[in-house]
C-alpha cells in the first residue's frame, strides 16, 4: 500500500512520540491522536496509543524527506 501524508507538526511530533515505549510517552493531545487514528497511522489497544505498520511507513518515509531538506 502506497502511503502519501502530508501531517501537521502536531500530527507529526505526536507520531514521533508514540515510538516510544508506552512509560516513556508523554501525553498526547487527544484530537491529534484522533486525526491519526482516522489516517490508519496509530490504533488504541487496551486504552493505549500505539503506532500501526501504516505509521512507521509514514515516519521511514517522513525521514527521508527531512534528509533530502536538510541537504
Amino acid at each position: 500500500m502506497e502511503f502519501d501524508v502530508d501531517l501537521t507538526p502536531d500530527q507529526w511530533e505526536t507520531l514521533k512520540a508514540l515510538r516510544k515505549p508506552v512509560a516513556q510517552q508523554r501525553p498526547a493531545m487527544g484530537y491529534v491522536v484522533e486525526q491519526l487514528v482516522l489516517l490508519g497511522l496509530v490504533a488504541t489497544t487496551n486504552g493505549m496509543h500505539v503506532i500501526t505498520p501504516a505509521g512507521r511507513k509514514v515516519l521511514i518515509r517522513g525521514s527521508s524527506r527531512l534528509l533530502d531538506l536538510a541537504a
